[in-house]
């Protein structure tokens, strides 16, 4: 490939900057010099070379009370995103993501000349299916994470290519249990349980009361057990104050490389539900995955969602292969009867390991190529077509 190529790429969120930075990453591996990336991204995007129209963290925005005094500058950066793309004259645009903006922009788009790829699928296997059919209308490639997609999204015509999920390529492989131990001073005789209420103000305040009655009852059969809580910058304050007052020794780390650490080190985990439950299963930590929310949130969710399991590791083998406690069930009994099976079965049930590992080899663990060198290749491919 001898020509350059002009590629707008389009991040709205933290996650979908580090996609982001990945795929160009990916992509000028496979390119050399001859690619030339514009669009909005955040500081991994910036590290690969991207010069963001605006900062991304506008885009950041969460919840209904907080969008709406922001409406007529999202609607002010979308027409300026969707002006500058048709001056830019892209070989392509990839968006990430962030579908409240970047679809906006895309349906803006369609009918241009410029190919519109999305990465990171909506979720309509578990809410609001109809939305596989509008975006099939004005998108023409879907790269997707998980490899149950792909068919909700063709049934509609549209070109969809699972590439794998991006917790394959987290730091986990560099990350020693055993160095772990040897940094905090743990014994290697001592069991641990890892603690994760979650990276939002809103999951901690639910959870973390919660969780500290469950891990009460848990150290009256294990007294011995270390807690070690890895934590988020968005919340480490309210965390580290909160467990405080728990009158029991945590330690609260930050960072990957003591998250993972942490995870290799810890004998079982007590997490909420998200994507940690996916770093936890390709660590092999026996899980417990919990979920509490506002009543009126719970009720509105339990008439929208359609998915019997909140986990993916679950949803992957469409069993409980970690255990779920979610609303109602999600109570400090509960939690410790499950957390101590765990505990207690170490070392002799290899069974809920045995499953984690399975459901990595499902996202694209062990794969000849990694996620982003799939998507890379996926649109190279696209925008090298004639």
């Amino acid at each position: 490939m001898t020509d350059k190529k002009r590629v707008y790429i389009i991040a709205g969120e933290p996650s979908g900057d580090l996609l982001g930075a990945r795929l160009m990453k990916a992509m000028k591996a496979q390119c050399s010099e001859n690619i030339e990336f514009l669009g909005i991204g955040g500081p991994n995007m910036y590290a690969e070379g991207l010069t963001s129209l605006f900062p991304m963290n506008e885009l950041s925005i969460m919840g209904l009370a907080e969008i709406i005094p922001h409406i007529p500058k999202i609607l002010k950066r979308i027409k300026q995103t969707v002006e500058d793309v048709e001056k830019q004259k892209p070989d392509c645009l990839i968006t990430i993501d962030a579908p409240g903006f970047t679809f906006r922009v895309a349906k803006k788009l369609k009918g241009k000349g410029i190919p519109l790829i999305h990465y990171v699928a909506p979720t309509v296997w578990a809410w609001k299916p109809g939305r596989a059919k509008k975006i099939a209308q004005f998108l023409d490639h879907l790269m997707v994470l998980l490899p149950f997609e792909p068919p909700y999204f063709k049934k509609e015509g549209l070109e969809t290519t699972f590439v794998g999920h991006s917790v394959i390529e987290s730091h986990m492989g560099s990350a020693d249990g055993d160095d772990f131990k040897k940094r905090h001073g743990i014994p290697d005789n001592v069991p641990i349980l890892c603690v994760l209420p979650g990276s939002r103000q809103s999951e901690t305040s639910q959870l973390l009361p919660i969780f500290k009655e469950a891990i009460a009852l848990i150290k009256e059969q294990h007294p011995s057990l270390r807690i070690v809580l890895p934590t988020v910058s968005t919340v480490s304050q309210i965390v580290k104050e909160t467990t405080l007052g728990w009158g029991i020794p945590v330690l609260v780390v930050e960072g990957d490389e003591e998250k993972f650490g942490a995870f290799k080190a810890a004998d079982a985990a007590l997490a909420a539900s998200g994507t940690v439950s996916l770093e936890l299963a390709l660590a092999n930590t026996p899980s417990v995955i919990t979920y509490r929310m506002k009543k009126m949130t719970h009720w509105l969710a339990k008439r929208l969602i359609k998915v019997k399991y909140a986990s993916i590791v679950n949803l992957l083998h469409n069993r409980e292969v970690m255990p779920e406690l979610i609303q109602d069930d999600c109570t400090p009994e509960k939690i410790s009867q499950e957390v101590l099976k765990l505990l207690q079965n170490k070392g002799q049930d290899q069974s809920q390991i045995d499953d984690l590992n399975s459901a990595m080899l499902m996202l694209g663990k062990g794969e000849k190529d990694l996620p982003s060198m799939r998507a890379a290749q996926c649109v190279l491919s696209l925008i090298s077509k004639d």
